[in-house]
């Protein structure tokens, strides 16, 4: 089967936040709602400050612990391309998946009370675009396709967990070119 995921280059992210506004846009959430989130993080203290952000987002993880939770099936692993869906139609807004992901990913919609997470933009996708991350990033700091062809792209030097994703044994599908500083400690959140 063929796996899908994201590339994110830190080195490259300035914390711009285009990312998470064009994927708000695009699925037209309610304020307070999102389902890619860069955070910002403060490593040491004065005079020796250093500072990394982190776009995160569904990892469509090999082993979706939101998957295995949810008590009517309503999420599912696309057997294409390995995405992992809410099916919104039978979604009950339990909180189960927002409680089983170790990456704090899915979240409960405040207006509809259903589940809500990435889902790739598995429909424009569809059309040919990338996701709508993707496309908006300035900085071109992030990619995605398939898992396998973004290694070969992108190096032997990635990794699939940091600090500040939180730890989970779910396999996920995110690749990172880290900065050091990131690799080395979560740090304290910071807002900009």
């Amino acid at each position: 089967m063929k796996q899908v995921g994201f590339y994110y280059d830190q080195t490259r992210c300035a914390g711009c936040k285009t990312c998470q506004v064009a994927c708000k846009d695009k699925n037209r959430l309610e304020v307070g709602t999102v389902l890619r989130e860069v955070r910002t993080y403060q490593v040491g203290a004065f005079p020796s400050v250093k500072m990394y952000h982190f776009a995160a987002t569904c990892n469509h993880c090999q082993v979706p612990a939101c998957k295995d939770v949810c008590p009517v099936g309503a999420i599912t692993k696309n057997e294409d391309d390995g995405t992992v869906v809410i099916d919104h139609e039978a979604c009950i807004g339990c909180s189960s998946c927002v409680n089983a992901c170790p990456y704090g990913v899915p979240r409960i919609d405040e207006k509809s009370g259903l589940s809500y997470k990435c889902d790739g933009c598995i429909e424009l996708r569809a059309q040919g675009y990338q996701p709508a991350c993707v496309e908006a990033c300035p900085y071109r700091a992030l990619a995605f396709g398939d898992i396998e062809e973004l290694k070969a792209r992108y190096g032997s030097e990635l990794v699939t967990e940091l600090p500040a994703m939180g730890e989970g044994k779910t396999g996920p599908n995110t690749l990172i070119n880290p900065r050091a500083v990131a690799v080395e400690e979560l740090g304290v959140p910071i807002t900009l």
